[in-house]
This record gives C-alpha cells, sequence and structure tokens, in this order.
C-alpha cells in the first residue's frame, strides 16, 4: 500500500519529521555557530561557515521546499535580499518585464538600483497578455509577477504567463507572499522562481524580518545558491528557527484570517462610505475566475478606497483594534495607507495612473473577532 504524502498543512506543523535525532527534541535546534571543526581539511564536512550553510537554516530552507513544491529553498534576512538575490541573476544589459502595480520596494529595486548596473524594467498591466506581450524584447530575461498583486489584488493568469516567458527564453518569478503555498503553490503552474517576504503570513507574529527564494531547477538552485553565498544576505541560526516555529502555526491562522476577511470585504463592498473593495473573495472581482482556477482560497488581505485622503487618513485615526503599520500578515490585523507607506516609493503621478490614490487603505486581517473587527470599522468609516 502506496504511504500517503503529507500535505502542505501537515508538513508545516513537522510533528515526527523535525525530532531531533541526537536527542530526540521535537522541534530544529538553534545551532548558533559561525564556523565548524573539520575533521579532514581536505574533505569538508556539509558545514563549514555559516554564510554558506547552517543546520537551523538548512531544516528550513527544506521546509520552505517541500511545501512549495520545488528541489531547493533558500532563507534570507529580509524580503528584499531576497529579490535582489533573484535579480542578481540577470547580466547586464538584460530587461525585465514587471508586473506594474508591485510591491513598492521591488518597484525601487529595479528602477533605483538595477538599473545602475544597465539592467532595464518595462511595467505592464500583466493581467493582460496583450500588453505583457507588448514589454517584451528580444533582451527580456525574466518577468516579474505578483498576484494578487500589492495593494490592488490584480489577477495574473500564471500558467499563461509562465507559458510565454518560457517560450521566449525569460524566467518567470511569482512573489507568492499573499497566497502561501497554502493557497497558492506557482512552481507547479510552470513558474520558475518564487519568492516570499516570510516576515508576513510565514513568520506570522510581527517579530521576524526575512525572505525566501524557493525554485524547481537544479541548475537554478545552484545559481540562486551562489548569489545567496556570494551576497551574504543570510538568515541568522536565531531567526531561521523563529521562521520554522512560525511556520508550524501557518495553516491555522491563515484559515481564520482569511474567513474573517471574507466577512469584512462582503461587508465593507455595502458600506456607503467606500468606493470599491478589492478583494479576489468578492463574486464582482474580475479576477476572481482566473484566481479559482490557480488558488485555493482568496487569501487574508483586502484594499478599499474612500475616496480621498480626508476619508483614509480619517480612518487611520480612529481605528482601535487594527494596528496602523506597514507590513502585513501578522496574528494582529494592519491597516497600511500605500500612498506614504509601502508604494511610497512609486512617483505620485505612477501610483495614481496605477489607482494607488491617497484614499487606498489596505488591510491584512488578523486573529481577532470579526465583529470586533467590523465594529471598530464601521464606527470609524462613521456609520
Amino acid at each position: 500500500m502506496n504511504r500517503r504524502r503529507p500535505s502542505p498543512a501537515t508538513r508545516c506543523v513537522g510533528g515526527r519529521a523535525e525530532v531531533d535525532p541526537a536527542t530526540g527534541a521535537l522541534g530544529t535546534p538553534i545551532v548558533m555557530a559561525s564556523t565548524f571543526h573539520q575533521d579532514d581539511p581536505g574533505r569538508p564536512g556539509p558545514w563549514e561557515y555559516t554564510r554558506s550553510g547552517n543546520p537551523t537554516r538548512h531544516a528550513v530552507e527544506t521546509l520552505l521546499a517541500e511545501l512549495e513544491g520545488g528541489t531547493a529553498g533558500f532563507a534570507f534576512a529580509s524580503g528584499m535580499a531576497a529579490t535582489t538575490a533573484v535579480l542578481s541573476l540577470l547580466n547586464q544589459g538584460d530587461h525585465v518585464v514587471a508586473a506594474r502595480d508591485l510591491y513598492g520596494g521591488t518597484f525601487r529595486a529595479l528602477t533605483a538600483v538595477f538599473s545602475r548596473f544597465g539592467i532595464e524594467a518595462t511595467f505592464a498591466d500583466a493581467t493582460d497578455p496583450d500588453a505583457l506581450g507588448r514589454a517584451f524584447r528580444s533582451n527580456t530575461r525574466m518577468v516579474w509577477l505578483e498576484t494578487p498583486s500589492n495593494p490592488l489584488l490584480h489577477v495574473t493568469d500564471l500558467r499563461a504567463c509562465a507559458s510565454f516567458a518560457r517560450q521566449r527564453g525569460a524566467l518567470t518569478v511569482v512573489d507568492n507572499t499573499f497566497m502561501t503555498p497554502l493557497r497558492q503553490r506557482p512552481l507547479e503552474l510552470g513558474v520558475d522562481v518564487v519568492v516570499h517576504s516570510a516576515t508576513k503570513f510565514l513568520g506570522g507574529h510581527s517579530d521576524l524580518v526575512a525572505g525566501a527564494v524557493v525554485v524547481s531547477d537544479p541548475d537554478l538552485a545552484q545559481q540562486v545558491g551562489y548569489l545567496q553565498n556570494a551576497l551574504g544576505g543570510i538568515l541568522s541560526p536565531h531567526d531561521s528557527w523563529l521562521l520554522a516555529r512560525g511556520i508550524k502555526t501557518l495553516k491555522a491562522r491563515y484559515d481564520a484570517e482569511e474567513a474573517t476577511a471574507q466577512e469584512l470585504a462582503r461587508r465593507l463592498a455595502d458600506h456607503p462610505a467606500v468606493e470599491r473593495v478589492y478583494y479576489p473573495g468578492l463574486p464582482d472581482h474580475p479576477g476572481a475566475e482566473v484566481h479559482a482556477a490557480q488558488a485555493s482560497g482568496p487569501g487574508a488581505v483586502l484594499s478599499f478606497d474612500l475616496g480621498s485622503e480626508e476619508a483614509a487618513l480619517g480612518v487611520l485615526r480612529a481605528v482601535e483594534v487594527p494596528a496602523v503599520a506597514v507590513s502585513l500578515g501578522g496574528v494582529e490585523s494592519i491597516l497600511s495607507y500605500p500612498w506614504t507607506m509601502s508604494h511610497a516609493a512609486m512617483p505620485p503621478a505612477h501610483r495614481r495612473a496605477l489607482g494607488i490614490g491617497p484614499g487606498l487603505l489596505r488591510l491584512s486581517v488578523g486573529l481577532e473577532d470579526v465583529e470586533d473587527l467590523w465594529a471598530d470599522l464601521e464606527r470609524a468609516l462613521g456609520g
């Protein structure tokens, strides 16, 4: 009888798979060592120097790869460290096609950092295959996507984009922070590289800054591993342990947060003070059908537009339950203001053209009682 392969939800918990063979401890030991003794200097063992590899980091990297269905995972000191390592796969003269409404930090890296090294980027509407095709050049080597996007929750057809890019010799990279591998597994859809800000849902407790990269191709894994060691933005042993611990509760947290987000999205959509709600779990979302075909749930992040800076700032000043802060994916609800927070790196005209205006708020739903959250939001909205 064939043994059932554990689901990602079961693998998150670890259980018997994480028993320390030396002590029987339930949980990965924290190996706080910068360097390791070599019994035979001519034939180094698996551990030499923690920048190159550490048992604690290796454990969480293995877990990340298993969750995303990849051959190798890599843990970095931040989501941007993961992002810049992947962008470092490019060479001078290469071109990137990126989704036009992506995280502001990625936009900044492409336009203000990698542009200095002769790497160009074109930002296109990734939800429109024709627009994506028009953005391609003969030197396009990478397509960078987010779906749902941050903060407008636009949905991109990952299968179609990955197939299109592969036919033209380009890698497809997907930031899967919003969905997590519990809801969306881009590698199984033909994507080459998955990136996470593991600070968010994977860590889950707003006490950790981390990034992750997972790939399916062994040759590509060697390249990413080389860059991780060469650039040095690795996750520390203690933070690797924190990340593994956070992942243990990912399913319980995400299930509850998503259920609350669905209810809040419905109520916000009916509120007279709200002009528009962006959430793929709503039936009128333009990408709802595509999202349902490639993901198993709508997620725990939504955005809503109040039409004006005055209205948005009024809500931010009035709410008492959600924290008003940058970031997302914690156990507490976090209400963010993309105009001055996550997307401040974008020029104002570019933000407005995308629909990221001064009236937009982004809500990462936490574990609070849904009625407490709604009562607070309803009061802040003036109704």
